[in-house]
């Protein structure tokens, strides 16, 4: 019989639109128990209630004064570091929000603290729990299309629709990890390192078309190299459909993965039929539940990160990358150590 794990003292920084769906996935797993750190109050009141939190602080420091196995972060994407390193000193595992960051200032802090205190961290880019992005990743990574030679990502998303307080929250700046860049094509951008490795260099061009009451870009258009596969990557946050495509072309085959519609396919001979794989996936919820359940299994170690922190920071160079080259109109070279 397989061992019981232990239920995990689990603390949720930030319950926002995000802070909130961890929680509540977290808490759907039964593999925890939660408490929540928030600092507006009338939102820390309504969640604890909601989800009967039962420890509810409006600041970290009087929540470390308790004692926890984990903790995710889910504040604006400018603090994750700093509490990172907080949390990491107390002796406390890492869930920590995307981006990483919005700048490298203090990574290399954080994982000689983690090192040094033997703690285990990952980064919450959702899409590698996507099963339709595993099942093509392996397939990629198996050599059965033969080598990637080129990738091609197209996004879109209503973006009001999907986040009605766009304005208000920390998507408005990008000092604080807002703006389409940061927030939303660095998840496409994550998942296609995950699929055909590290991005080397890019150039982008960005713009604010369309979203009203914000000014930062909500239009985004990449073109990358990883090695010498050559990608691009679009993305707009105020179409009415809502679309992920990811498309690898290989040697000898074409594979694509369909998040809106939960496949992947392929194709290897010339104007032949696809062939497909099928995934159920019965709401958002579905991959953050799973993700918080792979995150668990790593605490129990059973499994690794599903994205580890140096990959997270390797998607924060390229953000950074990616907003320096609209602002210079310039090819960026990503430098990421070792």
């Amino acid at each position: 019989m397989a061992a019981v794990s232990e239920v995990k003292n689990i603390l949720i920084i930030g319950v926002g639109s995000i802070g909130e769906r961890h929680l509540r996935c977290f808490q759907a797993t039964e593999r925890v128990t939660t408490a929540i750190c928030e600092v507006n109050a009338e939102l820390r009141k309504r969640i604890a209630e909601q989800y009967g939190v039962r420890r509810a602080y409006a600041d970290l420091e009087s929540a470390l004064a308790g004692s926890y196995d984990a903790a995710v972060i889910a504040t604006p994407a400018h603090l994750h570091i700093p509490m990172a390193i907080q949390l990491a000193e107390a002796g406390v595992h890492l869930l920590i929000e995307k981006p990483l960051s919005t700048s490298v200032d203090g990574i290399e802090v954080l994982e000689a603290t983690l090192e040094r205190r033997n703690l285990r961290a990952a980064v919450a880019y959702v899409l590698r729990h996507e099963p339709a992005v595993a099942a093509m990743r392996e397939a990629v990574r198996s050599g059965r299309f033969g080598r990637p030679v080129e990738l091609v990502a197209v996004c879109g998303q209503h973006f009001p629709t999907y986040r009605p307080a766009y304005r208000e929250i920390y998507y408005a700046n990008r000092a604080t990890g807002g703006g389409a860049i940061q927030d939303a094509i660095t998840h496409i951008m994550n998942a296609g390192q995950w699929l055909v490795g590290p991005m080397d260099r890019l150039v982008a061009d960005a713009a604010h078309q369309v979203l009203e009451g914000v000014e930062v870009e909500d239009t985004v258009h990449v073109l990358a190299r990883h090695g010498d596969l050559m990608a691009t990557y679009s993305l707009n946050q105020h179409q009415a459909p809502g679309e992920i495509s990811i498309t690898v072309i290989c040697e000898r085959g074409t594979c694509r993965c369909e998040l809106y519609r939960h496949r992947w396919a392929w194709m290897t001979e010339p104007d032949s039929t696809w062939q497909e794989e099928r995934f159920h996936v019965a709401g958002r919820d579905v991959l953050f539940i799973t993700q918080a359940s792979a995150f668990l299994d790593l605490l129990d170690g059973k499994a690794e990160p599903t994205c580890t922190l140096q990959e997270g920071a390797h998607t924060l160079r390229t953000n950074l990358a990616a907003l320096d080259s609209v602002d210079e109109g310039a090819w960026q070279t990503i430098h990421n150590p070792g």
